[in-house]
Parts: C-alpha cells; sequence; structure tokens
C-alpha cells in the first residue's frame, strides 16, 4: 500500500462526518481499495475505517453561545491537527465543511507539498462575499454542493467542482410508503408529515404553532392522520408535545422511518433547513413555517441576502414553496395552505414537478455526489504528482 494515496480527512462536526464517509467508501470503490486515510471524524468515519487523532465529541459543538466555553480545547485541536498533517505530509487535505475549524487548518498548511481541498462551500452567495477571495488565498480546489456556487470562487481565483448535493444520495434506503401504512395502522387516510426541527430552541418556538396548525387541519378533515420524524436529541420534547395533538400523532425517529414516513405522506409541514431539500427530493409537497429570536431576525436580515430561506425556490427562481417566516408563522396562515396541499391533486403535482426540476440540479439522476467527489480528488492528486 505504499503507493497508494494518502488522505487527510477533517470532519469537525455530525453532518460532515456523514460526507466523510460516503467519500471515503467512494475512495475505497473507485482505487480499489488502494487508498489510506488519517485524521479527524466521527462515528460513520471510523465505520468506514478512519481512526480520528482526536475525540469526535470535544469538536462536534453547535451554537455561537455553547462553543465559548470549550474555546481554548478547540483550538489546542486545531494546533494539533496542523502539527498532525505537517507530519504526515499526505497527498491531500480534505476538509470537510465546518469552516470555523476547516479554514483554521488550512490556512496553516498553505505552502507545503499537500493538496488543499475543502468539501461543502461556504455560503458566499447569501452572506459575507468577502469569504470567496479569503479562501482562495490557501485552498487548491473547492469542492461545491450547490451548482451557482461556482462563479463566486473562480471569479477570485479558486477552482472548483460541483460535485452534487448528498442529499440525493439515499445510502440504499428504498422509501417503503405502503409498508409504513400498514405497520401504523394509516389505511388509505390523508396523511400530514411535521417536522418541527431537530435544535431545542427552534422545536420550542414552532410546536405550539405547529399544533394548532394541526388542530385547524384535523378540525376539517377528521380523517386527517398526522405523522412526526423527530431525532433523539429532541424526541423527548417532541413526543410530548404531540402526544396531546388531535389526528392520532404517530413519532418517529430512525432516518429509515423518516423517509418512509415521506412516502407514505400527502403533505408536510417543516421547520427550515436540509429537510426542506429531503422533501424535495421525496417528491412530498410542503410548506415552510420558521421562527427565531426578535434579535437573531433583525441581524439576518441585515446579513443574509436572500430571496427565500428555502432552496428549492432559490434554485428555480421563483418561489414553488411557501414559506411563513416570523410574524407570520401563524396557524391560520399555514392551515390554508397546508389544506390546499391536501385537497388539491394538481397543487400537489405542480410542486412535485418543481421539485423534481430543483433535485436535478442537485445531481439526482447523475453519478452519486460522493462519487463525483472522490474522481475530482483522484484526478487531482495524479495530475500533481504528475
Amino acid at each position: 500500500m505504499t503507493d497508494a494515496p494518502l488522505f487527510f480527512l477533517v470532519a469537525a462536526e455530525a453532518s460532515a462526518d456523514g460526507l466523510g464517509a460516503r467519500l471515503m467508501r467512494s475512495l475505497k470503490e473507485e482505487t480499489g481499495g488502494r487508498v489510506r486515510f488519517a485524521g479527524i471524524g466521527g462515528p460513520a468515519m471510523a465505520a468506514e475505517g478512519l481512526e480520528s487523532l482526536v475525540p469526535f465529541g470535544e469538536l462536534n459543538i453547535m451554537g455561537i453561545v455553547e462553543i465559548v466555553p470549550h474555546i481554548a480545547r478547540v483550538l489546542r485541536r486545531v494546533r494539533e491537527t496542523i502539527a498532525a498533517a505537517k507530519a504526515m505530509a499526505p497527498d491531500a487535505v480534505v476538509t470537510i465543511d465546518a469552516p470555523a475549524f476547516s479554514f483554521r487548518v488550512q490556512r496553516k498548511l498553505a505552502g507545503g507539498r499537500s493538496l488543499l481541498v475543502h468539501y461543502v462551500a461556504p455560503t458566499v452567495w447569501a452572506w459575507r462575499p468577502k469569504r470567496a477571495k479569503m479562501i482562495a488565498g490557501f485552498l487548491d480546489h473547492l469542492l461545491c454542493i450547490l451548482p451557482f456556487e461556482l462563479p463566486y470562487f473562480e471569479k477570485v481565483g479558486l477552482p472548483a467542482s460541483f460535485v452534487g448535493h448528498s442529499v440525493v444520495e439515499q445510502d440504499g434506503v428504498a422509501p417503503d410508503g405502503a409498508g409504513f401504512r400498514r405497520r401504523h395502522g394509516l389505511g388509505d387516510a390523508p396523511v400530514l408529515c411535521v417536522l418541527p426541527g431537530s435544535r431545542k430552541g427552534e422545536v420550542k418556538r414552532l410546536l405550539p404553532v405547529f399544533g394548532e396548525t394541526v388542530a385547524r387541519l384535523v378540525a376539517e378533515r377528521p380523517s386527517l392522520r398526522v405523522v412526526v420524524p423527530t431525532v433523539s436529541s429532541v424526541g423527548a420534547e417532541v413526543r410530548e408535545a404531540v402526544s396531546a395533538w388531535p389526528g392520532k400523532p404517530i413519532t418517529v425517529e430512525s432516518i429509515e422511518e423518516k423517509h418512509h414516513a415521506f412516502a407514505a405522506s400527502t403533505a408536510a409541514l417543516a421547520a427550515s433547513g436540509t429537510v426542506n431539500l429531503e422533501l424535495a427530493v421525496a417528491g412530498l409537497p410542503f410548506a415552510i413555517g420558521y421562527k427565531v429570536s426578535g434579535l437573531s431576525y433583525l441581524i439576518g436580515r441585515l446579513m443574509v441576502k436572500v430571496p427565500s430561506i428555502v432552496m428549492t425556490n432559490i434554485l428555480l427562481k421563483r418561489n414553488v414553496i411557501a414559506e411563513f417566516l416570523q410574524d407570520r408563522c401563524r396557524p391560520e396562515l399555514i392551515a390554508a395552505e397546508i389544506g390546499r396541499l391536501l385537497d388539491d391533486p394538481r397543487a400537489r403535482e405542480e410542486q412535485k414537478n418543481a421539485s423534481a426540476e430543483a433535485a436535478i440540479l442537485l445531481g439526482k439522476g447523475g453519478s452519486p455526489p460522493s462519487k463525483r467527489a472522490a474522481c475530482v480528488l483522484l484526478d487531482l492528486v495524479a495530475r500533481r504528482a504528475g
């Protein structure tokens, strides 16, 4: 294996761990296993053979306030990561998302023998556009997950490749809506999928609004059933809240059951986030409801410059998905839109068609994003070696 390329991977948060695991799997497939790995990752990357240099849990910290007590330790881990990468002199250092950690590492490695690549572009199209020029000063290549991102970086001299969004890569999950309906006794009833978020703050703000929305919908449609996919970090709070909802709510936690629930549902109501893309790729019509603190909203309005918070709308450059934000995140407004989707097959079909168009833009139907990313990396390493 001495001639096998060595990839030093850095994944400092849970979502990056998933991307890193898929990338490792694809690199092994493309090289027939003749590839080596080192670096930092979580349980998903460990399952693919990575021995993380530092405990992953020390880095997987979300939120500005939450990270403050851990700053000294995180910065120490940054220094240790830089030292390890320099000592190993890998063919490529690939940092994955988590820009606060990743860019601190890459900046200090600039000028060495290793190829420096970052996977998941910072959202310069939404805020802080000057970051494009900043990272062009030390990165060799950028792997982008959205099709419109490349020009922002290429115009400042940073080569970039669009590889596709991981949301179109389902890791072999075959959604079974009919089976889900049988297991939960749903019969032919219309089903509303409700997704109130994955963080404690957002579920606390959204559950009362979503609950009243459900009550309005069920009052007008007594046969309506409700399914609520959640995650373990907020599962207890969600289960307690939805137990008082009408519609005989069913709560599920696993990723597989979530996708089965999508396939079994008629329409969905969701918080903002990556789940919006999951719903679009699944072809499930939905609307967005979202609220943040008043201060966060004001800061966001000043800093973030996007026409919509829904990626489908951004990709298609038109409003396909209704969004009810802040003061408009009210049960009577949301219920009217969800009711329209539940009752009107033509409205559902129009949104499904638009979502299918967006999914293609994200890479659905082509090679899996992880395979595209692996091929780009292997080509870059081969060209540098040659």
